[in-house]
Formats: C-alpha cells, structure tokens, sequence
C-alpha cells in the first residue's frame, strides 16, 4: 500500500492519467475519499504529518484500497505550486460522474438540508453557493442542466474544494425533480422578495430545500409555483436583493440555527 516518492510519477503512467485533475487539502481529500472513492486515483501525503488528520487519510486508503504515496514537501510544492495544501494531494477522474438525488438522501442520519438553484448563469456565483454548502454542511447542490452554467473550471476553482466535497447535481426537470424531493418527505422553501414570511418564520427543523433563483430574474414562475411557500430575507437597508450565494448562506445557516446543529 505505501509506496515511496523516488520518482515523479508521469501522465502515462496509469489508465484514464490523462482525464484527471488534482484536488488539495484535507477538507476536500477527505470529502471525496468518503463520497466517491472510486475515482481517486492515488493520494500524495507528507510523510512528515503524523497528526490526526493525517491518520484519517491513512485509514480511509487503506479501508478503500487507494493507492499511497509517501512525499516530501518539495515534491507536493511542484505539483500545486503555492497554493496551500497542508501535506495532501488527491489526483482524481476529472469526469463529472452522473450523481442521482437518491444516492445522496439515501443514508442520511439527519434532516435532508439541500440548496436548489433555478437557472444561475454566472460560474463565480455558482462556486460561491458550493462554498456556502460545504460550510453549512447541505447534503447536495441541485440545479438544471440547461440555462444553468454548469460546474465548469471557474466555478470548481472558486468553490476552493467545495466541488469535491458538496455532491452537485444536475436535473432535466427542475419542477419535476422539486416535486419529488416533496414525495420524500422534504419541504421545498422559494426565496422571494415578495413573500409573507421571512426565513427566520419558516420552521426547518425538518428535511428542507431551500430553492433560489437566477441573478436578477429570481426564481421561473413554475419554480415559484411547485414551492411548498415563499420566505423572504428581510432587507432593512436600501438594497433591494442580495447576491445568490450571500442569499443561500442566510437561508442554510439559519436551519442550522434551528436544528441546534454543529458546522
């Protein structure tokens, strides 16, 4: 299982090399170790850590069957330049892998808490929501496959590892898909301007959605009409709306307020 860094090891060197990607960090390494082992491809790891962390990565390669690689700092300094990568490097399948919502609800040992976005067509925006998921811990990301932008490399670059972490899934029927998140027991919450109620009104206690809409359009209007109700962040100021991502982290966090849960 441990294999020592005497060489670099090159782009021919495996099957599929040449459709991989790396992802750095133990918050993100870990996340794809435990969500979909299967495609990482090998795991490069200081052989200077020997803290708890470290230890975890250890554990996980060795119960997924993983392939390990002892290296020095100099070594994962070259492969990632000066980014920060706290002694792990993950080389992973660069190939969006079809992620079903079932997959994600199935095994859940609490509430469902899930962020839907209707037609967000800006990728910075996009990275931005993943990274309010991954903070908050949402169990999953759901958006339209088409009139979205899709999780292209900006958004997985300003997601900072939350495209690793946070399951991203792309639907053909938006509307379709909200109605059966309602079959599996979960409230579908709309974030409008024009609702009655605010976020902090709406009991998310329970398994809940929150869906928000594109910059500027907010949400489609058979969007609108499959939410369960409409909650609105109450702007005190002269503003009259918040950017997407800044939205979805008002709504997430404050289930989480809620439930009394750890972040």
């Amino acid at each position: 299982m441990l294999e020592p860094a005497a060489h670099p090891v090159g782009e021919g060197d495996e099957p599929g090399r040449s459709s991989s990607r790396l992802i750095y960090g133990f918050h993100a390494v870990l996340g794809k170790l435990r969500r979909d082992p299967e495609a990482v491809f090998e795991i490069y790891l200081s052989s200077q850590r020997q803290d708890a962390r470290a230890r975890d990565v250890l554990a996980l390669v060795e119960s997924q069957g993983v392939r390990l690689i002892l290296s020095d700092a100099d070594r994962l300094d070259g492969m990632v330049g000066t980014r920060r990568h706290q002694g792990v490097i993950a080389r992973i399948d660069a190939r969006q892998r079809e992620l079903k919502l079932a997959d994600v609800l199935e095994g859940l040992d609490e509430p469902a808490l899930l962020l839907v976005l209707d037609g967000v067509q800006d990728p910075h925006n996009l990275g931005a929501c993943l990274r309010v998921a991954d903070a908050v811990g949402a169990h999953a990301v759901i958006a339209p496959k088409d009139r979205a932008v899709g999780l292209n490399a900006t958004a997985i670059k300003v997601a900072s590892g939350a495209a690793d972490t946070v399951p991203y899934i792309t639907v053909t029927n938006l509307a379709r898909s909200l109605r059966e998140m309602q079959e599996a027991g979960i409230w579908v919450v709309g974030a409008a301007g024009e609702a009655e109620k605010s976020v902090y009104e709406i009991d998310q206690k329970g398994p809940v959605a929150w869906v928000l809409g594109a910059e500027g359009d907010g949400l489609r209007r058979l969007t609108r009409d499959t939410c369960d109700e409409l909650a609105k962040i109450p702007m005190l100021g002269t503003v009259e709306s918040l950017n997407v991502s800044v939205a979805s982290g008002i709504c997430l966090f404050e289930a989480r307020r809620q439930r009394g849960s750890r972040v």
